[in-house]
C-alpha cells in the first residue's frame, strides 16, 4: 500500500524535512510513505483567499487517481487513539488502495477536497503548525505500524 501525504506548502525548514524523512525511512516498503507538496498561493493584503484555496484544492485533487482513498486531516475530524489508528491502518492496508492524506494551508482545506474525503482525521483539537503536522503524521503512522507488528517502539 502506498501512503501519500498531500500538503499545501513548500520550502519547509530543514528540521521538518529531517523529521519527515526519518519516519518515512522507518516504514517498510509495503507501506511506502511519500510527500507531495502543493505550492501555497501568495497571500497578501488584498488576496482572494477563496480563489487561492480553490486553486490549492484543485492541485491537491489533481494528484489523486480515480479509486484512491482520500482522508482529510481536519480539526473537526475524528480523533483516534494509537490503537484505533493501528486498526484503521490495518483496514487501509487490507483494502490496498493508495491512501491520500490531505493537509490544507493556513485557512484549511478547500470545500471540494473535504467533499471527496472518505474519512476525516483529527490529530488534535489544537491548531497545529502545518510543518509540525507532517512530522506528527509520519511518527503516528510509524507508531501504528509498530503496534501492528508487535514491535516495542509503541511501549
Amino acid at each position: 500500500m502506498r501512503i501519500r501525504l498531500i500538503a499545501v506548502g513548500s520550502r519547509m525548514p530543514r528540521w521538518v524535512e529531517d523529521g519527515w524523512q526519518e519516519y518515512a525511512r522507518r516504514l517498510p516498503p509495503e507501506l511506502a510513505l511519500e510527500l507531495v507538496e502543493i505550492p501555497l498561493g501568495t497571500r497578501g493584503k488584498n488576496a482572494d483567499v477563496a480563489r487561492l484555496m480553490r486553486q490549492e484544492g484543485e492541485a491537491m485533487l489533481a494528484r489523486v487517481q480515480p479509486g484512491e482513498r482520500i482522508v482529510t486531516l481536519e480539526v473537526n475530524g475524528r480523533a483516534w487513539s494509537t490503537e484505533q489508528l493501528a486498526a484503521q491502518l490495518e483496514r487501509w492496508r487490507l483494502d490496498s488502495r493508495t491512501l491520500n492524506l490531505m493537509v490544507g494551508g493556513p485557512e484549511g482545506l478547500a470545500p471540494e477536497v473535504c467533499a471527496r474525503s472518505e474519512q476525516r482525521w483529527s490529530l488534535s483539537p489544537l491548531t497545529l503548525p502545518h510543518p509540525l503536522v507532517r512530522i506528527l503524521v509520519g511518527e503516528q503512522l510509524y507508531r501504528a505500524w509498530t503496534l501492528i507488528c508487535g514491535h516495542p517502539y509503541h511501549k
